[in-house]
């Protein structure tokens, strides 16, 4: 989700990062990432432009689920360095060793337990970083798991059985069972940052600094103090507490507004110093106050929106480069199966196929989204390409075909009324029949609840209810706010209000992926944004062994098999954002996994 993005309730969920689900996050990240090489260092500072409502609002590196959003995240991982960073610098979503606290890891030949070594990392009071600092992060999380804002039962910490210290720099991790090493290194051991014991481990203010997190009461005390002076906003700049820092970034100041200024930390002993020696991050209220700064020329980073693609000209002749930030993600239109009405018409899957038979994503893509979205059509990420993409879901396997849509229900005992809308005349369970749970006379009318605010989605909305209109089907468009559409997702779950019959959050991304794009938080049966309630024995086994088994081959088989089944209705995946960058500041890679490395910046002559 985005101006409240699924990438942020992805990270909240601690599914991803997915980058929260409006564009669920992960797990979640305004973010950016160079791979180049960085220049000497400049005092020349660089100015960012924020998304609207999507400022930084929360120091601690341990979030609540509230402040779980992508600029606190991006934030963090600049000051305080995670075990394992993943981004997508070198073109490919990777372990990047250099922005890591980790050097190396080594896993058991059973899966079951990871050594790991840190490298020589230094806290800016000149205390070295160790496996203590680790093994802190670790108890904390573990015992107030109900206030951190990335669990997710059963996953970590619920799946460590053991933190073992061997030395300063080494430590092992033993699990319940074996899990698939790509899993556990991007999607959950990503979610470990260090923290300054020897600074933090304090219950209560005005006491001395101590070993309360080694035991269950005094680590819920020491998270609450952590929480409680991350509560004050006004202290960001000036609480000690956050001076203790290991990243390559230091903060220099912080507003209310959101407006956040971070400085080179001197005192940074790791491999990954700044080129880029200020950045300045500017928030804003809406999108027309961002880009009238773009064309006056006062941000040296920021974005336009699609509407403006087809005159960039005019943003390349003030000096600018016009750069889509491609994301690691998804989009998608959920069904409500459990719909007393639809649901058993929506669990048939040739109406899921005729439905998405209707779908023009190719053309949807380049005329209403003016090329700042790309086709996707399963529930893999497809750009950039990876191996865990099977050929199934690459190639579409329900390519645009109104004739062949239609097909689908006349096939299955639907025909159209003299008031050109599908109806079932041919009830029952047989072949040739409506299917299941389908009365005789039930017509094919579909409500889509939608996100506002974007003339993209309005106008997509728009050429998808007139292709349906084609083969027989009514779609009525219900358009609300962002909130609303998300609260509305979650009522037949809770068992509140069942009435929504497909929801629509993704303007800006469904859902953002960590890394390893496993699906457990989005279709496995208990998982929140299961929202729709789908059910099907065969890709719950797929989600589980995406997490378990070191078969590559398993990821592939998840791709097609859902790309098949649909259990949502697979759209058209917008770009994070249309990037406006001054012509001489070289960012290199914008990271589609979200990472924001603004040290490997620079500045050209």
């Amino acid at each position: 989700m985005r101006a409240i993005p699924i990438r942020i309730l992805a990270a909240t969920l601690g599914a991803v990062t997915a980058i929260a689900l409006a564009g669920c996050s992960s797990g979640s990240p305004n973010s950016t990432t160079g791979s180049g090489t960085p220049g000497a260092a400049s005092d020349q500072p660089v100015t960012y432009a924020l998304m609207p409502d999507q400022g930084p609002s929360w120091v601690a590196p341990i979030s609540p689920p509230d402040k779980m959003v992508t600029a606190n995240g991006a934030l963090h991982a600049l000051m305080w360095v995670p075990l394992f960073q993943y981004d997508g610098a070198s073109g490919k979503l990777e372990w990047d060793q250099k922005a890591s606290a980790a050097s190396s890891y080594t896993f058991s030949a059973d899966n079951t337990s990871i050594d790991i070594t840190l490298g020589n990392l230094t806290w800016s009071d000149g205390k070295p970083v160790t496996s203590r600092d680790v093994q802190f992060s670790y108890n904390l999380v573990k015992n107030n798991t109900d206030l951190w804002g990335s669990y997710s039962a059963g996953l970590y910490p619920d799946s460590v059985k053991s933190f073992t210290i061997t030395d300063d720099k080494h430590f092992t991790i033993t699990f319940d069972k074996a899990y698939n090493q790509q899993f556990l290194l991007a999607n959950q051991l990503s979610m470990i940052v260090p923290m300054p014991q020897h600074a933090w481990d304090i219950d209560k203010a005005g006491n001395p600094v101590g070993d309360y997190d080694q035991t269950a009461d005094g680590a819920k005390a020491v998270w609450q103090y952590i929480q409680t002076q991350a509560a004050d906003v006004s202290t960001y700049a000036t609480n000690p507490m956050w001076q203790v820092i290991n990243g390559p970034y230091a903060l220099k100041s912080w507003a209310q507004d959101g407006s956040v200024t971070i400085v080179a930390n001197t005192k940074y002993t790791g491999d990954d110093k700044p080129s880029i020696t200020t950045v300045n991050f500017k928030p804003y209220t809406s999108n027309d106050a961002e880009m009238n700064d773009v064309r006056a020329g006062a941000l040296d980073y920021g974005f336009i929106t699609p509407d403006q693609l087809s005159a960039q000209g005019q943003y390349t002749s003030l000096g600018y480069n016009v750069v889509p930030w491609a994301g690691w993600s998804i989009t998608y239109m959920p069904y409500n199966f459990a719909n007393p009405t639809m649901g058993p018409v929506f669990k048939q899957l040739y109406v899921r196929q005729g439905l998405q038979s209707a779908i023009d994503q190719p053309t949807l893509s380049s005329k209403v989204w003016m090329g700042a979205a790309m086709p996707g059509y399963g529930p893999i990420p497809q750009n950039p390409p990876s191996d865990y993409l099977s050929s199934v879901q690459a190639n579409n396997p329900y390519p645009y075909d109104l004739t062949k849509a239609e097909k689908y229900f006349t096939d299955n005992g639907w025909t159209k009324g003299s008031d050109g809308i599908l109806a079932c005349t041919n009830p029952g369970t047989g072949a040739g029949q409506c299917g299941d749970g389908i009365a005789a006379g039930t017509q094919m009318k579909i409500t889509v609840t939608t996100q506002n605010g974007s003339q993209q989605t309005d106008n997509m909305m728009a050429a998808i209810k007139s292709a349906l209109s084609q083969i027989g089907v009514s779609m009525t468009i219900q358009s609300v706010t962002l909130d609303n559409v998300l609260t509305t997702a979650q009522t037949c779950k809770q068992g509140t209000d069942c009435s929504w019959q497909l929801v629509f959050f993704g303007t800006a991304g469904s859902w953002y992926f960590s890394a390893y794009p496993s699906g457990q938080s989005l279709f496995s049966q208990t998982a929140k944004w299961n929202c729709g309630q789908y059910y099907d024995t065969k890709a719950f086994d797929l989600i589980n062994q995406m997490l378990t088994s070191s078969d590559t081959d398993i990821a592939q088989q998840y791709s097609a098999y859902l790309a098949q089944q649909l259990p949502v209705m697979w759209m058209p995946n917008p770009v994070y954002q249309i990037s406006v960058v001054k012509t001489n500041l070289n960012i290199a890679t914008q990271d589609p996994g979200g990472a924001f490395m603004p040290q490997r910046w620079s500045w050209t002559a």
